[in-house]
């Protein structure tokens, strides 16, 4: 029991003493706000005295009325300053954006003439193109993809409307003219298969000039004309080609196989080389020769070299070009590529 006494009573001192403590702490508090409203409820005079006689101005007013006017004028300079400055900067930026988009207007302008030159190349190469696949036969509508058909006629590109409320949609026009470029490419890949069988086939046809490098010249024409020798009016079956020397080099006018390597009194030393689609070409008056009979042989292979055999007049090549049984001119198939 006494030693529960003492607790109450200790309890009791300690409630004491915080209770006194807080009634200490507010009593501080309230007398540091009375002691700060007492200060900003001061008076105040503020006087305005000129340095002529003039008549003295006075303002009176409390502390608190003046800090707040301080700090109103202070935030309302503040706000000036900070506002002015942004406002220059967005001045500056917007001088720059303005210096920007008339760089854009201007690569626009540029870009649009780029369109426009393309436009008008594409259309050059469209006319063509399709002249060129009509004289070959081809039939167009097989070289034109499904995206290009939707908008074949390239004057679809553009829109004028488009141009004039400058909505002109560059990207998009150029992804269209490109995918109808591509389109062209498999008719072209037709041209440049069909180019290189006809290349194949000029290489079968005799075409090109029988003496190599296409040195020399024709000294007696295919037709009616006076023999050098017996000086009457003959058919001359052939081309004489003159380098007026020996020894130059005769090649294969056509791809073809050497049928005769033979002497004969009229022609001399003379080859005869079968070629396609029934042709037959004669070398003769050969001074030496470089194949034998079966021999295959490649356009502009050198067969022989120019000679003076059999009936002549001086050293030259005498050229015949057979189809079947007739003899033709050689000179409508000279150079014909």
């Amino acid at each position: 029991m006494a030693r529960s006494r003492k607790y109450k009573r200790l309890e009791k001192n300690i409630v004491s003493r915080i209770m006194h403590a807080f009634r200490l702490f507010f009593v501080s508090i309230g007398r540091v706000c009375a002691n700060v409203v007492k200060f900003f409820d001061g008076k105040l005079t503020l006087m305005i005295v000129p340095h002529s006689q003039g008549k003295v101005f006075s303002v009176q007013t409390n502390v608190f009325a003046l800090v707040l006017g301080i700090i109103l004028a202070a935030g309302i300079t503040g706000s000036f300053v900070y506002f002015n400055q942004k406002n220059a900067s967005s001045g500056l930026e917007i001088s720059r954006l303005r210096d920007e988009n008339r760089e854009t207007l201007a690569s626009l302008d540029e870009l649009r003439d780029e369109n426009n030159n393309l436009l008008q190349t594409a259309k050059r190469f469209q006319s063509t193109l399709s002249q060129s696949l009509s004289l070959l036969g081809i039939n167009q509508n097989t070289g034109t993809s499904k995206s290009a058909g939707r908008n074949s006629d390239l004057s679809s590109l553009f829109d004028t409307q488009d141009i004039t409320s400058g909505s002109l949609k560059e990207t998009s026009d150029i992804k269209q003219l490109t995918a109808y470029l591509e389109s062209a490419v498999r008719p072209v890949e037709q041209i440049g298969k069909m180019l290189e069988n006809q290349g194949a086939l000029f290489s079968d046809i005799p075409n090109v000039w029988p003496v190599k490098n296409g040195i020399g010249h024709i000294s007696m024409e295919f037709g009616q004309n006076i023999h050098p020798i017996t000086q009457q009016w003959y058919i001359h079956k052939g081309l004489d080609f003159s380098t007026w020397r020996q020894g130059d080099p005769v090649i294969a006018t056509a791809n073809g196989q050497v049928v005769t390597v033979a002497y004969d009194d009229s022609f001399g030393l003379n080859v005869i080389i079968k070629h396609k689609h029934g042709i037959y070409t004669r070398y003769a008056h050969l001074g030496t020769t470089r194949v034998k009979k079966g021999d295959m042989v490649a356009q502009r292979q050198i067969i022989g070299t120019i000679g003076n055999t059999g009936i002549t007049t001086g050293p030259h090549l005498h050229y015949e070009v057979h189809i079947g049984s007739d003899v033709v001119d050689p000179a409508k198939y000279i150079n014909v590529k």
